[in-house]
């Protein structure tokens, strides 16, 4: 495999490259190894992004982002009945970039480890 010098040159002049301005190389690789490499870097980086729980809060992305949703919204303890709908869609439309679906088990899997925690650590008045 030859590698190949990169010189800097100013396309919006038209300037050639120059002898002396060397950038760095291009490397050339097996398209096979190249993907392995990357994808386990980027699979990683997601699990760490998305799928572990923050330890300031224990929340995932999806949750901090629904809830958020829901207090822009007006959506508290106090507040009227909204249709789970409502609280996808919201979310969906200003934070969430990915599918609804999702967005819909994570407020779920949401609400049932709020109640089960409630149940388990009564508050009483």
């Amino acid at each position: 495999m030859k590698n190949k010098k990169l010189l800097k040159s100013n396309a919006a002049t038209g300037d050639e490259p120059r002898q002396g301005r060397e950038v760095g190389y291009v490397k050339q690789r097996d398209i096979v190894e190249e993907m392995t490499e990357s994808y386990i870097d980027y699979a990683v980086s997601v699990i760490i992004a998305r799928a572990l729980p923050d330890i300031r809060d224990g929340l995932k992305p999806v949750h901090r982002r629904i809830l958020y949703a829901m207090f822009e919204d007006g959506l508290t303890a106090g507040a009227k009945f909204r249709k789970s709908a409502t609280v996808v869609g919201s979310c969906l439309g200003r934070y969430h970039p990915h599918g609804d679906q999702a967005v819909y088990d994570a407020a779920i899997s949401l609400a049932l480890s709020i109640d089960s925690w409630t149940r388990k650590y009564r508050f009483h008045r």
